[in-house]
This record gives structure tokens, sequence and C-alpha cells, in this order.
């Protein structure tokens, strides 16, 4: 990858973030100022080989404008340690990147409004492969890629690379439990530890 090049994905992601600090039509826009939150467009590597995507900002995340600075976030920088990797290696975003109110699930039509930044990031960047974080991404992701592995759970799909074709090459899509999950559950915390290690061969 060039410097041009690199220079030029840092500009469309820049762009990217600035349509999304106006983005007046999405329904969390006014629940974002009322507060005084800050939308959270994702940072990284725009060469990035993998990009990891959850499903919204939580409220440490929303008060600094960056993903994944709370306690799951401490968890991932763990995990990405475990495989020689840092946050300056990959890139990290959400499927909604403003906070729902009461940390509830986003709705269709905030979905809607945010899919296509998602969407062009993922263009922007080109990842070889995406890591979703938790339900919500997976199933997200894998309709947005038509994955035969659609309607399935995370329970039977977590670990697991799927790999898809598109325009511009093979894609890899790793479902992966959400870093939270480890909170509640030292078995699961041992399985996202263990599905990590998945990721290790497309460094």
């Amino acid at each position: 990858m060039d410097g041009s090049n690199d220079e030029d994905r840092v500009s469309q992601l820049e762009a990217l973030g600035e349509e999304l600090r106006n983005l007046e039509a999405s329904p969390l826009y006014a629940y974002r100022e009322e507060k005084g939150y800050l939308p959270v467009p994702g940072e990284g590597n725009p060469d990035a080989k993998i990009i990891f995507i959850g499903e919204a900002p939580g409220a440490q995340e929303v008060k600094s404008g960056r993903p994944f600075v709370g306690n799951a976030g401490r968890l991932l920088d763990g995990l990405l340690a475990s495989i020689d990797l840092n946050r300056e290696d990959v890139y990290i975003t959400n499927v909604v990147k403003d906070r729902p109110p009461d940390n509830r699930d986003p709705h269709v039509n905030e979905i809607a409004v945010y899919a296509p930044i998602l969407l062009r990031q993922i263009e922007i960047i080109e990842p070889n492969v995406i890591a979703t974080l938790g339900r919500f991404a997976m199933e997200f992701i894998l309709e947005q890629f038509d994955l035969p592995q659609q309607g399935q759970k995370i329970s039977d799909l977590h670990g697991r690379a799927l790999h898809t074709e598109t325009a511009r090459g093979d894609v890899t899509i790793v479902p992966l439990y959400h870093p939270a999950a480890a909170f509640y559950s030292e078995d699961l915390k041992r399985t996202i530890e263990e599905d990590f290690q998945v990721l290790k061969r497309f460094i």
C-alpha cells in the first residue's frame, strides 16, 4: 500500500466522520445533542487487514468519541495483545455510531441510517477479515454479505471462519462473542480467548 492511497483512505474516513457528526437525519441525533454525547465513527488503521464491528457505543464511548474504551474495550485490548496486535493494527467500529437511550437495542430505522456509513467504511478499508463482536453485528454482516449462515445462532457460529466472495475479492467473516460477555461467564471468557486465536492465521 503506497502512502498516497493510505492518505486517500484517511481523508475518506475523515469525511465519513464529518458526515456522521452532522447526521441530523438520524433518530438518535437529537438525543446525542441533548446529552452532549459525541458520535463514534471508529478508529484504527485505514489499511487494516482486520476490522472489528460491534453493536453500538456505550456510555464511555460517547463521552470520548472513541469505540471500545470502557471495560469491554480493555478486554478487547488484551485479546488483541494475545495475537500480537494492538489498536493501531486494526480498525474498530460499530454498526450504529450513536448510543441508543438506556443502552437498548438499536431500532430498524436507526440501523438503516447508519448502515451505509459502515458499509462505506468497509469499502474504503478493504479488510481481508471482518470480525463481528456479538450477535447483533454478526446478524447484520451475515445479511449484508448474503451468507448462507444467516439465521444461525452465534453459539453455533462463533470462532468459525466464513468465506465469501465480493467484487474486490475474498473476505472472511469471523463471528465472535462480544468481549462484554466475558464479564458474566468464565466459560465464555475462555471461549472468547480461544476464538480470537482463529484470527492469527490472517495477520
